[in-house]
């Protein structure tokens, strides 16, 4: 069953992680729509909600012409076009697309053909495959080209051309302009700019936006020698194909972006960092329509109204997540910083950067899937948590398990809690922060139900659904607020026990 003031909250937010979960249908126009139409959104006492279109039509109400129903994701009747179209671009952004070959290779993974792929890509977005790789790659190098002094021909690789002459074909055919003309002029002229420079651009966000309190929820949870947090800024060490470095992440306020640094190293993967930073910082969210909901509730309103841009961290790597999340079960966050640092140690592999602090890759799956139940074990973890670790890595290894930020959840949470040592508060956690799913609620959190009056996880429940659908936000507010609602002692203040 659909609640409709849920329902509408969605649709007020437009948050196209709500497209293909349900349908809107517009009584004083007889049309239904996704909750993603572009339309000015109707009063609420004008809409109903359904949980497919053929349910919206056998009421009588007609599709869209703007939103287009057949084209949404997930539960939509004709196929899930749109969101093999989405995860086409992700895998575009992780640089696991470069060519006619890879192309192949997608397909195969969606269980198509490379010609059905291409259809289903120009019908939902409207180009070609590859009209739409050399559009990311353009907007790309234009953002470089404004805000870097790199060298075009740096810029061209790094945008993902094979060739400067490419680049400047493609350049001039798309903006009717050489690159060079678009080249925001250097704050020093006689600055000299090689190989080694390191590159400054920006990513813009929604304000407000609560800096403080996500950097120190990624303080607190920081892996040793891969993650650190100094002076207002975030760094860590990066790896993303064949490509190693280092980033820094800082806040820019007046500009209402965040400034990252990328190591010369990264440049050939930039799309993909950028791509995860997005999400690991949660640029995308509407605070102004999550605080204005969460905010009516009065367990929640003291927290809105002191961090109205409050962000969700998300993860820069979902398997580096579930690790940390595993590692996090019933023990203390300090606890589990201890044991995520010795992990990384033992696992992760050497890196030279220009920070003492930095000085590891985090663990891959395939580096873990190779070790026994003992050999971690040794490390300090019970021999079951060691278990779940090894079965998760060998998941991820065998692309059994996948979690990409907008995957549907009620997909993933099955899966992984199908998995060994995984229960749903780990499962709920994880799809918090790695599928960026705005819904989740960990209800046997500790921290969350004393927060709530020392209730039950039942209660707990049943008390979040008036903050749907966004829970996640409401888990974050609850995680720092350190107060319970009523009555009890004070709740151990950050986030979980757990986490």
């Amino acid at each position: 069953m659909i609640d409709p003031h849920i329902a509408y909250r969605a649709v007020t937010s437009r948050d196209p992680r709500f497209d293909g979960v349900f349908y809107v249908g517009v009584m004083s126009t007889g049309i239904y729509c996704r909750p993603v139409c572009p339309v000015k959104t109707p009063q609420e006492v004008n809409c109903r909600f359904f949980e497919s279109a053929e349910a919206a039509e056998k009421a009588s109400f007609r599709p869209c012409l703007r939103c287009r129903p057949e084209l949404a994701p997930g539960n939509a009747p004709v196929d899930q076009a749109e969101r093999i179209a989405q995860q086409l671009v992700l895998r575009m952004e992780e640089g696991l697309l470069d060519d006619g070959v890879r192309l192949e290779a997608v397909a195969a993974d969606f269980g198509l053909s490379s010609r059905q792929l291409r259809r289903i890509v120009l019908k939902e977005l409207g180009v070609s495959p590859i009209e739409l790789l050399q559009t990311r790659r353009l907007l790309l190098a234009k953002q470089l080209l404004t805000e870097t002094s790199l060298p075009v021909t740096r810029i061209a690789f790094a945008s993902g051309f094979s060739s400067l002459r490419r680049f400047n074909d493609a350049f001039k055919t798309q903006y009717r302009m050489p690159p060079t003309r678009l080249r925001r002029q250097a704050k020093d002229p006689s600055q000299d700019v090689d190989e080694t420079t390191t590159a400054s651009l920006q990513l813009v966000y929604r304000p407000p936006y609560d800096w403080d309190t996500l950097l120190a929820f990624l303080d607190g949870r920081k892996i040793k020698d891969v993650e650190w947090v100094e002076t207002g800024s975030y760094l860590r060490t990066v790896r993303l194909g064949k490509q190693v470095g280092w980033i820094r992440v800082s806040h820019v306020p007046a500009s209402r972006a965040l400034r990252v640094e990328v190591a010369p190293s990264l440049m050939m993967a930039l799309p993909a960092l950028l791509g995860r930073l997005r999400h690991l910082f949660d640029l995308s969210a509407r605070p102004d329509v999550i605080a204005e909901q969460l905010g009516k509730d009065p367990v929640l309103a003291a927290s809105v109204r002191r961090n109205p841009g409050l962000r969700v961290p998300g993860a820069f790597d979902g398997f580096e997540l579930v690790v940390r999340a595993i590692l996090g079960q019933q023990i203390t966050v300090k606890a589990a910083t201890t044991l995520s640092g010795r992990f990384a140690e033992a696992f992760g592999e050497p890196l030279q950067t220009p920070y003492p602090q930095l000085t590891r890759l985090a663990p891959t799956p395939q580096r873990v899937a190779r070790a026994s139940v003992d050999e971690i074990a040794r490390l300090g973890i019970v021999k079951a948590r060691a278990a779940t670790l090894l079965a998760m890595a060998q998941a991820f290894r065998d692309g059994s398990l996948r979690l990409d930020p907008g995957a549907a959840p009620e997909q993933v949470i099955p899966r992984l809690m199908a998995l060994p040592g995984i229960g749903p508060w780990t499962a709920h956690y994880i799809a918090m922060r790695a599928l960026r799913w705005p819904d989740a609620f960990p209800k046997e959190d500790i921290a969350v139900r004393t927060a709530l009056g020392r209730v039950s996880a039942k209660a707990a429940d049943e008390r979040s659904q008036a903050w749907r659908p966004w829970r996640s936000y409401a888990t974050l507010h609850l995680w720092n607020s350190g107060k319970p609602a009523s009555g009890g002692s004070e709740s151990t203040k950050g986030a979980p026990l757990k986490a």
